[in-house]
């Protein structure tokens, strides 16, 4: 392995309490401190490595320990890329929000480290034909595992890019044939206040819940993650089993997976139901519609000094733009 410089580091932690005060109930505004010098991938697992050996995936869930991750296989390169720096995994893994976990930036990484993931279990039902009950080795072979390299883009007002592997929600919506009534999908996520003490003092309703349109779900774009940067998903990055939608706001991208249902109606939705005058249904990244507390029109890249333009649907209109023909952004965000 080539050597790799050590960048100068500063005190993550310290920044992290100062750029994100705790705030209860709604998220957090965005300051214009800059966060830098993060880890480079190779340093930080010659540092911390998650794993004492090298496990196959065949052995996933006797791996599945909590806090540990396992090397994927067999994994091919998406079409979907950015031509973008990858954030590097220490910001990836250590700049989090999963509030069942805490509220803080850090909290996460550090509180999620005894997290239990297997075994695991996730329900497919409602408007289907053939409803389903996967569990974790199941849900690995729905479809070939992919990495896409997609933008992430906080409602904070902060991004990252990050190579996910997994693979097309449509690839494990069509196993259950929806019926004709299926007009969305909701999701909801793993809740256990024995695991998540910190979740009393979020100030938000749950287990976490989230949802989209069907035709939304369809999106090739939409994808089920599993893992990233070659490995299974870390606890604080949504183990085992998450949902990530590029074009929206990232905390529509609900992670820890335990129940899909297909519905008539549109389903409830965490923040939604918590500040509905600010986190709407759709949440589209629209740098054109601005939070009622701060702007949208710029985003701080983790790892970047100046701010960046946002790109209307998180810079994936091409592929997305045409589900929302003749609609009001402003008054459907």
């Amino acid at each position: 392995m080539a050597k790799v410089a050590l960048l100068p580091q500063l005190d993550l932690y310290a920044w992290r309490k100062r750029y994100h005060k705790r705030k209860p109930m709604l998220i957090r505004k965005p300051s214009d401190l800059q966060y830098s010098d993060v880890t480079p991938k190779q340093v930080y697992l010659n540092r911390r490595r998650f794993l004492a050996g090298s496990l196959a995936i065949g052995a996933l869930a006797g791996a599945r320990t909590a806090g540990a991750t396992t090397k994927l296989t067999g994994v091919t390169k998406s079409q979907y890329t950015v031509d973008e720096k990858v954030t590097p995994l220490e910001a990836i893994t250590h700049y989090n929000n999963f509030y069942e976990f805490g509220t803080g930036k850090e909290e996460p990484a550090e509180n999620a480290k005894n997290y239990r993931t297997s075994p695991w279990a996730v329900k497919i039902e409602g408007e289907v034909a053939k409803p389903k009950t996967l569990d974790l080795d199941a849900l690995m072979k729905v479809a070939p595992l992919e990495e896409r390299i997609y933008r992430h883009r906080c409602v904070e007002a902060w991004s990252i890019v990050v190579p996910w592997i997994g693979y097309p929600l449509n690839a494990l919506l069509k196993q259950v044939e929806p019926t004709s009534k299926a007009k969305y999908v909701a999701f909801e996520t793993y809740f256990d206040t024995k695991q998540m003490p910190r979740a009393n003092y979020a100030g938000i309703p749950f287990p976490y819940v989230e949802g989209l349109r069907l035709d939304e779900a369809m999106n090739p774009l939409a994808l089920l993650s599993v893992g990233l940067y070659g490995e299974t998903l870390p606890p604080q990055n949504g183990a085992p089993f998450r949902l990530v939608v590029p074009w929206k706001y990232g905390f529509k991208s609900i992670k820890s997976i335990v129940k899909i249902r297909l519905v008539e109606k549109q389903p409830p939705t965490t923040w939604n139901i918590s500040a509905p005058n600010e986190y709407g249904f759709y949440s589209n990244v629209n740098p054109e519609v601005d939070h009622p507390r701060w702007s949208q029109a710029k985003e701080r890249r983790l790892g970047e000094f100046a701010k960046r333009n946002t790109l209307k649907f998180n810079g994936y209109g091409n592929e997305v733009a045409s589900l929302y023909a003749g609609m009001d952004l402003r008054k459907n965000y």
